[in-house]
């Protein structure tokens, strides 16, 4: 009686473990990743320093203000000597000065540089949101990868764990057809060798699976060993056509965008070096207060001199020539231009290339897809047929394995097939620039 109770109550604490444990869904997974993931995290940083940089007080618009202040002691002993031959001698004299003054400093023009590398420093924001974004994109595109292997690998597992009861069910036929003498020994072996073969992959592919929901958790960026399980369903996008990738693609890509920012920042470069041949303007001003005390070293000596007062400039600065410095720099920027410029139609010819080539990968998955199905499917039905028949002993043992398997990869295709469509579903997303704003996971 206490040995059924225990096996009561430990189904019981099973079965409540199994409903314990959440699935993860896909948008909760997106979540996690966009506010936990590592890579990510350091893009915000990055973004944040982008931010920083572009503010006023980075742009040299500010004037400079400077406080001085200082004090020095002194002690000496000096002897004069008059030209009427008196000495004056006086020992220990004392010294001190005291001053303190506050500077200001403003750059008035200088060739509009600080004008274009403030508009620089605006636009390297920009960039920099735009690389925080395809951090993001590939970061969203790892993990359902991950996400759907998980899935791909749970699956396996259900069917890897059917053939293996299968294989066990008909290893205890076999067993006792042999102890009845209804079966040969040869038949018992091969039950068994399958049930054997069949344990070791169901094995290997729940280590496989524990492997990848520790990838899983890494993009996620939490503990690798939390419990997960994932959601299985998968849905396509119905209304996703190619001229609209295509369309999107050309205005709204990661890659092509920062191209153009490129551009942007490479012509700013050349009116910053340009810079350099203009003259340079510039206002200083300061308010200062001055005093020595000392000791007389003579009867016209002053004890005490105080001074206070404004003062301010104005300076003008030219470098005539500079020694072609400024021509080279202005020479190198317009080739860095021009080289961004190629680099760019580069991108664009890349670009139709990757999404004709994504968009033929997507079709033909899903074409598998569709295939795969039907082959469960019919593998399904002949797999039924041949179990009635080897209960019946019309086909032998082999004749049944060989409908077991055929089963087991049609099933394992399937799954595979299903998530490598869903996978090319997403890159299509990715280069059209809508995967962050598709909710379809």
């Amino acid at each position: 009686m206490k040995k059924q109770i225990v096996i009561v109550l430990g189904l019981l604490a099973s079965n409540c473990t199994f409903y314990a444990q959440e699935i993860l869904s896909k948008e909760k997974a997106l979540e996690l990743t966009l506010a936990n993931n590592y890579d990510i995290r350091v893009t915000k940083n990055n973004v944040a320093t982008a931010e920083n940089n572009k503010s006023i007080y980075n742009s040299g618009y500010l004037p400079t203000i400077t406080g001085n202040a200082g004090a020095r002691y002194s002690n000496n002993d000096t002897d004069i000597e008059f030209q009427s031959g008196t000495v004056n001698t006086v020992t220990g004299a004392e010294s001190k000065t005291y001053n303190a003054s506050i500077g200001l400093n403003y750059t008035v023009f200088n060739g509009f540089n600080r004008q274009n590398a403030f508009k620089r420093l605006k636009e390297s924001y920009n960039l920099s949101e735009l690389q925080a974004r395809q951090v993001m994109e590939n970061t969203v595109i790892t993990l359902f990868i991950a996400y759907y292997e998980v899935a791909r690998l749970s699956e396996n597992v259900t069917t890897q764990k059917q053939a293996l009861e299968i294989s066990k069910e008909r290893f205890k036929r076999a067993k006792y057809g042999f102890e009845y003498g209804q079966s040969t020994k040869l038949e018992l072996l091969n039950a068994e060798v399958d049930v054997n073969n069949d344990s070791i992959t169901y094995i290997d592919v729940r280590r496989q699976l524990k492997n990848a929901k520790r990838d899983l958790n890494v993009v996620l960026g939490r503990n690798v060993n939390t419990s997960v399980d994932v959601d299985t369903d998968v849905l396509y996008d119905a209304q996703i056509s190619l001229d609209s990738i295509f369309s999107q693609a050309k205005s709204k890509n990661a890659n092509l965008l920062q191209s153009k920012k490129n551009i942007e920042l490479s012509r700013l470069d050349v009116k910053i070096n340009q810079s350099g041949w203009m003259p340079n303007v510039s206002l200083t001003s300061s308010y200062a207060w001055n005093k020595n005390t000392g000791d007389a070293t003579n009867a016209f000596s002053p004890i005490s001199n105080t001074q206070t007062g404004v003062s301010a400039g104005l300076n003008l600065t030219w470098n005539l020539f500079d020694g072609g410095r400024t021509q080279t720099n202005v020479a190198n920027a317009k080739i860095a231009l021009e080289n961004q410029e190629i680099r760019k139609e580069q991108l664009q010819e890349q670009l139709e290339r990757d999404v004709a080539n994504a968009w033929e990968t997507y079709q033909n998955s899903l074409f598998a897809l569709k295939a795969q199905e039907r082959n469960v499917v019919t593998n399904k039905l002949n797999f039924e047929r041949s179990n009635e028949r080897y209960k019946l002993g019309q086909i032998t043992s082999i004749d049944f394995r060989q409908a077991q398997i055929n089963l087991i990869n049609a099933e394992l295709s399937r799954n595979n097939a299903k998530y490598v469509a869903k996978n090319a579903e997403l890159r299509l997303f990715q280069l059209s620039g809508e995967l962050l704003d598709n909710k379809n996971f």
